[in-house]
């Protein structure tokens, strides 16, 4: 009998629209099943329900931040592979950042962005 293949689960958390219908179409296309939320309140329940293998977050939302969003989704599950993705480089510095799998700053250019994915995600 042939093994199903599951997808990998993308939850992308960020509060511009136009970011969301971007990166849920290419990795869509990249084969992942990706899910969103617009705020990190949200980001947070989905993050209980739908269970992802991998989290894009945005640092800079109104309400709580990127940063809070981070300590709190590795304090319920330790190895989730986060990758921070901000417009603001400064950011980058803040020692709570440090514990992203990865920081990349927001681009037009995916490239670095679907790398990281491939590269939290392999396996």
């Amino acid at each position: 009998m042939e093994k199903v293949k599951t997808l990998k689960k993308i939850l992308l958390v960020d509060d511009e629209e136009s970011i969301h219908l971007l990166y849920k179409e290419e990795f869509e296309e990249e084969g992942y099943e990706v899910a969103s939320a617009l705020n990190g309140e949200d980001a947070l329940k989905l993050f209980d329900t739908y269970l992802p293998d991998l989290v894009i977050l945005d640092i800079n939302m109104p309400g709580i931040d990127g940063i809070e969003v981070l300590g709190q989704m590795k304090q319920k599950k330790p190895n989730i592979k986060v990758l921070l993705c901000s417009a603001y480089p400064e950011y980058k510095q803040n020692l709570a950042s440090w514990a992203s799998d990865e920081y990349i700053v927001k681009s037009f250019n995916l490239d670095e962005l679907k790398e990281a994915v491939r590269k939290h995600l392999k396996g």
